[in-house]
């Protein structure tokens, strides 16, 4: 049994993980705040999911203190992570969308309540929006989120 007063060294990064970083220095240690543990989680959650307020509810945490986090002094290892997480997120979901748009999808025809077939369709309108140019992410306006 370990002693809960000394946390657990952290698992050795690895270099060529992407999403390899330093976790931000935090003034006090809270259980419940942004701790080694929960900044990782974020990222990984960003990673595979692509939105900071879906992501920062996943940890338990709120998406206005995520990007206090990213703002703060000694952040920037975290950010570079951060921004890469996002990115990976944009590129799992193109691929999706491009795949989906131009293989098409199969989906049930039924008549009177018993299915009878299936139809084969491509989303047009998908390949289009998945070819559009990114919008500016909310922490590179320059304004407000």
């Amino acid at each position: 049994m370990t002693d809960s007063r000394f946390p657990a060294p952290p698992p050795e990064a690895d270099e060529d993980d992407p999403l390899a970083f330093g976790p931000v220095p935090t003034a006090s240690s809270r259980h419940d705040g942004w701790t080694p543990h929960r900044q990782r989680q974020l990222i990984a959650a960003l990673a595979a999911m692509g939105v900071v307020s879906r992501a920062a509810k996943a940890v338990g945490m709120s998406a206005a203190s995520a990007y206090k986090l990213r703002d703060r002094p000694g952040a920037e290892s975290f950010r570079l992570a951060w921004d890469t997480a996002l990115q990976m997120a944009r590129d799992h979901a193109f691929g999706y969308a491009m795949d989906r748009a131009l293989n098409g999808y199969t989906r049930p025809r039924y008549y009177r309540g018993r299915q009878i077939g299936t139809i084969h369709s491509y989303d047009h309108r998908l390949m289009i929006a998945a070819l559009m140019p990114p919008s500016v992410p909310p922490h590179r306006r320059g304004g407000s989120r």
